[in-house]
């Protein structure tokens, strides 16, 4: 068994993911940051309220997490060409990965920032602390470990993302189980791509998990 698995193409498969990955999840934990602090924000009753801006970051973000990723991809393609030059490889995989995950990171960082006990903002403006300190000093340390959280789910999500677009080119282990597994017909292959999946996914929720773990004073 596993006799027929080139394991430099499986290597060079594996680093493919990993770097789709990670990349991908540096620029959706920044965006979704953003984006989930704009919805927050601009809601009625918070320090920004403005009914008009969050109607539009919260159409942006329903919009682009509801579409299946795969769909995405293919809508994407014009996109992609223009500014990667390409459509094909794991660069040209970025795009689609970051605007379909930093949309569901936001909402998820919403959801965080609005679990913070109110009274604890309240406490900070009364002391006269402004906007901007309550943001940084009080807003995001305190749902910290609720960000790290969501953005542990978010990474896992965006593996199974490259998986997917590796079916049209992007490269990675969906790509190697694709075309070297299925279309080649060698199961082994496939197995070997999906464990190795697995095993990115047991790492990436271990890593969250203690992170987590250690910035909740609860």
């Amino acid at each position: 068994m596993f006799g027929e698995i080139n394991w430099a193409n499986m290597w060079e498969a594996t680093l493919e993911t990993v770097y789709m990955s990670v990349a991908a999840l540096i620029f959706t934990f920044l965006i979704g940051i953003i984006l989930g602090l704009f919805l927050f924000l601009t809601d009625r009753g918070q320090l920004w309220q403005n009914k008009t801006a969050h109607f539009i970051i919260g159409a942006y973000v329903n919009i682009f997490r509801s579409i299946p990723f795969i769909i995405l991809i293919v809508l994407l393609i014009p996109f992609t060409r223009t500014l990667v030059g390409t459509m094909l490889g794991p660069s040209a995989a970025l795009p689609a990965l970051i605007i379909g995950a930093a949309p569901f990171y936001a909402r998820m960082v919403e959801i965080a920032l609005r679990e913070i006990d109110k009274g604890v903002v309240e406490a900070s403006r009364a002391m006269g602390a402004s906007n901007k300190q309550i943001i940084m000093k009080v807003l995001l340390p305190e749902s910290m470990p609720a960000l790290v959280s969501g953005i542990t789910v978010t990474a896992i999500a965006l593996v199974s993302y490259t998986a997917m677009a590796g079916v049209i080119g992007a490269g990675g282990l969906g790509d190697l189980a694709f075309r070297d597994g299925f279309q080649r017909n060698n199961p082994e292959i496939t197995i070997t791509a999906t464990i190795v999946v697995l095993i990115i996914v047991f790492i990436l929720q271990f890593i969250g998990d203690y992170i987590t773990n250690k910035l909740d004073k609860r």
